[in-house]
């Protein structure tokens, strides 16, 4: 299965906003004028203590200067392999567009107003899930995990329903951010920004 990218789309050095974080807010614009299904959803990768690497796609829910954030439970796979091996890496693929952009960073908690004022915004069906479903355990069967949502929607009744103390959000403060653009005969151009020693900012192109 092979598919030809087009000879007409290019990436090249005067293309780029000049920082990564205002690339990414036009690509990340560009995605959604396009129509992509969820266009924030992205494969976050992991690894334990002992480097054994896990990936997963979850849903973008900010962005900013310093960083990506994702919300989890905090006892999840990807949870706990954070907190072993506090470094991920982010793949946001945009194959209709022939885009991806390729993050790696180190990954922080947030604070926790942060975390209960998103959790504050989750559909109401969200917020009990998170109270619910004890994340990457194994669980019985399907019951079990049904019971566990009646238990939680009877506990909260029709009142406000708090960010539980194991969830909360993770911040990827990113080292590198590559934008990929697909080209012709696999001449892809990947254009990356990655932070220096010194704190600032290099732009660096890549051999596809």
């Amino acid at each position: 299965m092979r598919n030809e990218y087009a000879a007409d789309r290019g990436l090249s050095e005067p293309d780029l906003a000049g920082d990564w974080h205002a690339q990414f807010a036009r690509w990340f614009t560009d995605a959604v004028a396009f129509g992509l299904p969820e266009p924030n959803a992205m494969v976050v990768g992991t690894a334990d203590a002992a480097g054994r690497p896990s990936g997963r796609t979850v849903l973008l829910k900010g962005y900013d200067p310093e960083g990506f954030v994702f919300f989890t439970n905090h006892a999840s796979r990807k949870g706990t392999e954070a907190a072993a091996n506090p470094y991920a890496s982010l793949v946001f693929p945009w194959f209709p567009m022939q885009r991806q952009v390729v993050v790696a960073g180190a990954v922080r908690d947030v604070p926790r107003a942060e975390t209960e004022a998103y959790f504050a915004t989750r559909p109401r069906a969200s917020q009990l899930g998170a109270w619910a479903s004890p994340q990457s355990q194994v669980i019985p069967d399907r019951a079990a995990l049904e019971a566990r949502y009646r238990e939680a929607a009877q506990r909260f009744g029709d009142g406000p329903i708090p960010a539980p103390p194991h969830w909360g959000g993770l911040r990827v403060r990113p080292d590198s951010v590559e934008f990929w653009q697909g080209h012709a005969g696999r001449l892809h151009d990947r254009l990356r920004f990655r932070r220096t020693d010194a704190g600032d900012w290099t732009v660096e192109r890549l051999a596809p």
